[in-house]
């Protein structure tokens, strides 16, 4: 099984959620009030250079950890647990039905003896994690086993990096399902408590864009296409022949030609916008589905000033942006302008900090 607590871990002592993307890394903390409402602690993001991480791949080791060791340092955190996440290319992830009652040790027997036939790697190579979901709603006292299993190498990396930074890794979790749980928070704060809501939620990332389409928690669709804000940055090195790091710090604060919005932004916020209605499209046309009751817009390119509006349009869905830090209180080392402008970007690191509070 794997070492290092469990892709599914519960962790009640403090809890940092590092989100590790092929553009930056990103820290949250979270706590609780008297009244034990979410509290959040501490946030923070440090740019990463494009090429040391590839698909979700570590290819620069040391300047990683540099990078973590700064964000780290930046917050002010003196927490050392921390949850981390893989993305779901380098999980295999499968539902099984198993008899109930069974003890810990029986389940694990059990689980290890069905992942043979839907791992193609050898058990040895894999650190493997189950948890139980809950009854199976169509066989009376059966129970669902969610089975995850992942190359031992792809959890070591993770592990290393964390562990280079001088931070304890106790947590590995799936990227897709900390960002589920995030949302799924402010999910429950529509009308209804969000019962029987379709959400397809994107995230916009710097190369790639995820989309999951979300009913009562159960994620009935999920896919990633290979666009995302690197191709804006591009665009401005080829308007202006900055260099793709000088486009890049320009982009994020915002010193560029007066012509900028009119030239580059609003064609690619509209090119990105018909890219969404067409994996909407997409999904209806291969599903049983033809509606989506509202779209949420996560990542750090989904801010883009009138992105929400050209989804509306385009889509003619109901279209937010996402603050995962919506309703909490705010620690006093917390940057609210700041926070407030980042906050679609902090969408997974805040689920991988809400395992904190998951028993």
């Amino acid at each position: 099984m794997i070492s290092l607590g469990s892709l599914f871990s519960r962790q009640a002592a403090p809890l940092l959620g590092i989100d590790i993307s092929s553009s930056s890394v990103k820290l949250v903390e979270l706590g609780r009030d008297k009244s034990g409402g979410l509290v959040l602690e501490r946030c923070a993001i440090e740019p990463l250079e494009r090429g040391w991480i590839t698909d979700g791949n570590i290819e620069k080791f040391d300047e990683v950890s540099d990078a973590l060791r700064r964000l780290v340092k930046k917050s002010g955190t003196r927490t050392k647990n921390v949850a981390l996440a893989l993305p779901p290319s380098a999980v295999i992830t499968k539902k099984i039905i198993l008899p109930g009652g069974m003890s810990e040790q029986e389940l694990e027997v059990q689980v290890e003896s069905e992942a043979n036939q839907y791992i193609p790697f050898s058990l040895d190579e894999v650190s493997l994690d189950f948890c139980v979901v809950g009854p199976n709603t169509n066989s009376t006292g059966d129970v669902d086993v969610l089975i995850a299993a992942s190359r031992r190498e792809k959890v070591q990396d993770r592990q290393g990096l964390a562990e280079a930074a001088g931070l304890k890794p106790v947590v590995i979790d799936i990227e897709s399902y900390a960002s589920r749980l995030a949302a799924g928070r402010l999910i429950e704060t529509f009308p209804g408590k969000g019962k029987g809501v379709m959400v397809a939620l994107f995230e916009v990332g710097a190369l790639t864009t995820s989309m999951q389409v979300i009913r009562d928690d159960e994620v009935l669709y999920e896919r990633d296409q290979a666009f995302g804000g690197a191709q804006l940055t591009q665009l401005i090195v080829r308007q202006y022949g900055f260099s793709p790091e000088e486009a890049e710090s320009k982009k994020r604060s915002g010193e560029l030609p007066e012509d900028y919005d009119s030239v580059v932004l609003r064609p690619f916020v509209e090119s990105t916008a018909q890219e969404i209605a067409r994996a909407l499209q997409f999904f209806f046309t291969s599903t049983p589905y033809n509606r989506i009751d509202q779209v949420m817009l996560a990542g750090g390119s989904a801010p883009l000033p009138g992105l929400t509006q050209a989804v509306k349009e385009q889509t003619s869905f109901a279209c937010t942006l996402v603050n995962p830090f919506e309703g909490m209180a705010m620690g006093s080392s917390v940057r609210l302008k700041k926070m407030v402008r980042e906050a679609p970007s902090y969408l997974t690191s805040c689920g991988l900090a809400m395992r904190r509070f998951l028993q």
